[in-house]
């Protein structure tokens, strides 16, 4: 437990409201009040709640009321039901996780100072807004997924946003995650403030990327139509060959554990350096994200989560699934017109199962 009692344990991610928002629906009708309560009728205990800089600031730097708004109303509604919230810094203009494979502008967070300056001001006015929040019921994720060409940049924009976020609100609690995308195998190279234990340290995995995103347009897994599966390899040997050949350079990389042995031992292991790193500092480990399509057969996927879930909790890591609502969540998906059907109870149940226990 940290000192401010931001305690948490399993929750889920509102994403796709005030982040990542591609107007499946009206924003007043996505996440509602009814939400919350739903969440944590299931038995979560907190929401992980992304935030994206160009749905809470326009152009110009002035802040999007409505959307401030709602980013309050959704933390009145998690405090109602008992929910701890992580608002995390989801995207900002100068730096999106994905950039490369989504086509966009190149990031300029890590070479531009005077965008790392403007990213500091964001988290001034987003304490601003939030200060008044319990310690112990909302904590702030600096920001996610961070891709620099050096781990020292991103350490160094940390260390700058910690001590600001300190000088603040001295008993906050800051989630932060490791460069490239937050991978457990960066985690070593993050350098944690010193003496600070309001931290939780983050980690994200999808690991194995075939499988738990099967057929995803947008990753280089789409271009593999073959038949996956867990536990075990995700795919034949010779399937696995072929692939090789249409991929190119670092491509095979994403992929190259795919034969390996998936299950429990084979998930801890890809955590390992997470988990051994929080240990070490005395810190929380969470992970943040984790989550498989379900356009994989379908009893392989609730084994991957009851397997990933087993592990995260047998080694005392707390946990979100990516997501409540969208492509990974736990209502049946209709495609990205948002279509919600309805929830989707033997998945939930399997995420929440060792909470049942």
């Amino acid at each position: 437990m940290n000192p401010s009692g931001f305690a948490i344990q399993r929750g889920t991610n509102l994403s796709h409201w005030l982040s990542q928002d591609f107007g499946w629906a009206p924003r007043a009708t996505w996440i509602t009040e009814n939400d919350l309560r739903f969440i944590a009728k299931q038995g979560f205990d907190h929401v992980r709640l992304p935030i994206d800089e160009k749905e809470l600031w326009r152009e110009d730097g002035t802040q999007n009321a409505d959307a401030f708004a709602l980013m309050l109303k959704a933390i009145g509604w998690a405090r109602q039901y008992g929910l701890r919230v992580i608002v995390d810094l989801h995207t900002v203009r100068a730096h999106h996780f994905n950039a490369v494979n989504e086509g966009m502008t190149p990031n300029t967070l890590f070479t531009d100072p005077q965008q790392q300056e403007h990213f500091l001001d964001l988290w001034r006015q987003l304490s601003a807004a939030l200060k008044p929040q319990p310690v112990d019921a909302v904590a702030y994720e600096i920001m996610n997924e961070p891709v620099a060409d050096d781990p020292e940049d991103w350490n160094k924009l940390v260390a700058k946003a910690h001590a600001m976020i300190r000088e603040l609100e001295p008993g906050r609690v800051i989630v932060i995650g490791s460069n490239r995308w937050q991978i457990p195998q960066t985690l070593p190279q993050l350098k944690v403030p010193a003496g600070d234990k309001n931290i939780i340290l983050s980690t994200h995995t999808y690991s194995p990327l075939l499988f738990t995103h099967y057929t995803a347009e947008w990753t280089e897994a789409k271009i593999y139509q073959g038949a996956v599966h867990y536990p075990g390899p995700v795919v034949s040997r010779a399937d696995y060959d072929q692939l090789m050949v249409a991929l190119k350079g670092s491509q095979k990389d994403m992929f190259a554990s795919s034969l390996d042995n998936w299950g429990p031992a084979r998930i801890k292991q890809e955590l390992e350096p997470a988990i051994r790193r929080a240990q070490e500092l005395g810190l929380q480990l969470y992970c943040g994200e984790f989550g498989c399509l379900p356009s994989v057969p379908r009893q392989d996927r609730l084994a991957y989560y009851r397997d990933i879930i087993g592990v995260f909790e047998s080694n005392g890591m707390a946990w979100a699934n990516w997501e409540y609502k969208g492509d990974f969540g736990i209502f049946e998906w209709h495609g990205t017109k948002g279509l919600i059907g309805a929830p989707d109870d033997e998945f939930i149940s399997t995420l929440l199962a060792h909470k049942q226990r």
